[in-house]
């Protein structure tokens, strides 16, 4: 391909921000995945910056508002997270898109005047702002939510759980509904779990389900990028893939011969090639446009991995030990990919799965490649939280006015400017109880319904599996002190259930 002459380049530069769902790190060729191959990913981190102590949400929605917003999941005040599923009322009939978006509005408390959000800081410095996919966090909102936060235009779903089908009957493009004929399905045509011979037959059978939904999405991604290739442009893709349950339209030419796995496993390692390949779609074009060398591209995910090819004999849920038939419980019996049957290792060998606090939830994949300004083949320590984004995004675009945000900026580790402010602590909520990791690599995780606090050093012990709390009362101490300050006093606040977290919409929104 003969790549484009930049004519002139931005003195602020373009920024893409991919954002995959529920990428354990572990699936990355770069951080050690076997099976599936991803150059165009690992390419980035060849040619850029690769971050090995990065930190996400346990689950989608509040790790998506801590990146937007700035701001830590464990204190009440600081975002609201509505419940999914209200949107498949459209195609019942039930309600129409602006009574939903009437109802959301209502319950939602509007954003504090001085709040601002990611999108929002490229924008007041007139960068054109665009986000396409899975639209902010969730679980379901609205176009006041999507303008308020920053975005010039989006495109994509205003509700989660609808995005757990791939064959959308409708998406959302600044505030109107747009049909897809040809997708036929309420709920996305959502596939199913645990994999069974009758739930293959149903996923393949292709009636009603005509365009996927990442297709239209990278559409709308190069068309904008085009559209301004000679302005400052910041563009957030926060992508399905690959979230489950597993749906592809077809198995990657890579794994239809592959012996090794089982059929469901080839369709999910084919989600996140396609993943790897859409990066790759995304670079060739930038660099077609001559804007290559002044575009930051950052990857990252919202969360540690999950399994969704589950199949009897292999890995199934619930969780157990392959050979034992015993059930994990995140405390004597943590998840690890060897004896819970997971071939991809998708957690890079560390203990837990996407909701729980241990590193296989709450560690993240973070890559950065921006030619102009990041040496090649970079390798950080850094403790990087995903609510550090807005802060650097700030300082990366000379934003410059007052942010509210829990985070600091990492863009002098970006560029290799030699001391950089770093957190002593990142703190994050989950399913059993919030979590604590310090710069030195020391971990205060909690499982708050059995009065567990386990303490941690990730540095000798990143698998978790010796709990120093005995040894080292001092630290635990310290640590909890600290933890319990970051929960605004309460540690029942790192304790996210979707009865106390989530806002209702309306009763039974399945």
């Amino acid at each position: 391909m003969a790549y484009g002459q930049s004519t002139k380049v931005n003195k602020k530069p373009n920024i893409i921000l991919i954002y995959a769902d529920d990428l354990g790190k572990g699936l990355l060729s770069h951080y050690g995945q076997k099976i599936i191959s991803t150059p165009n990913i690992d390419n980035l981190a060849k040619e850029g910056i690769s971050f090995n102590n990065a930190y996400a949400g346990m689950v989608c929605s509040p790790s998506r508002a801590s990146l937007i917003s700035g701001l830590l999941d464990c204190r009440p005040d600081n975002f609201q997270i509505t419940q999914g599923g209200i949107y498949k009322k459209i195609s019942s009939g039930i309600y129409t898109p602006q009574q939903i978006q009437d109802k959301i509005n209502k319950i939602l408390a509007p954003a504090p005047n001085d709040a601002v959000f990611l999108g929002e800081v490229a924008q007041k410095v007139g960068y054109a702002t665009a986000q396409f996919g899975k639209l902010e966090w969730g679980f379901s909102t609205t176009h006041l939510q999507m303008v308020r936060h920053g975005w010039d235009e989006y495109y994509g779903y205003l509700d989660h759980v609808r995005a757990h089908g791939f064959y959308p009957p409708f998406l959302f493009r600044n505030g109107e509904l747009e049909k897809i004929e040809g997708n036929t399905f309420a709920d996305c045509a959502k596939s199913k779990e645990n994999e069974t011979p009758k739930k293959f037959k149903e996923r393949w059978n292709m009636e009603g389900k005509e365009v996927y939904s990442q297709h239209l999405f990278m559409d709308n991604v190069l068309q904008f990028i085009s559209k301004n290739k000679s302005k400052p442009f910041f563009l957030y893709f926060p992508t399905q893939l690959p979230h489950g349950p597993v749906s592809v339209p077809a198995v990657h030419p890579d794994f239809v011969n592959n012996d090794k796995l089982t059929q469901i496993e080839k369709e999910y390692a084919s989600m996140v090639k396609m993943l790897d390949d859409n990066v790759g779609q995304i670079m060739e074009h930038i660099k077609s446009l001559g804007i290559d060398e002044n575009t930051m591209v950052i990857f990252t995910s919202d969360n540690g991995h999950e399994i969704y090819y589950t199949q009897k004999d292999r890995v199934y849920k619930p969780y157990r030990n392959i050979e034992t038939g015993k059930r994990f419980d995140d405390v004597k019996f943590k998840f690890y990919s060897d004896i819970g049957g997971d071939v991809f290792d998708g957690n890079a060998g560390r203990a837990g799965l996407k909701r729980s606090n241990l590193e296989g939830g709450i560690q993240v994949p973070l890559i950065v490649r921006w030619p102009q300004k990041i040496p090649k083949g970079k390798k950080s320590d850094l403790l990087v939280a995903n609510y550090d984004f807005l802060a650097t995004l700030a300082e990366i675009t000379g934003y410059q006015g007052k942010l509210k945000t829990d985070g600091l900026s990492f863009y002098d580790e970006l560029i290799g400017k030699g001391a950089v402010e770093e957190h002593d602590y990142v703190v994050y909520s989950s399913f059993t109880g919030p979590t604590i990791i310090t710069k030195e690599g020391w971990k205060l995780r909690t499982h708050l319904p059995k009065n567990v606090f386990e303490l941690y050093y990730l540095p000798e012990d990143y698998r978790e599996e010796h709990d120093l709390s005995k040894k080292y009362p001092k630290k635990l101490k310290i640590f909890k002190k600290k933890l319990l300050e970051a929960c605004d006093g309460n540690l029942n606040n790192g304790l996210f259930t979707n009865q106390k977290n989530l806002i209702k919409v309306v009763s039974n929104t399945k």
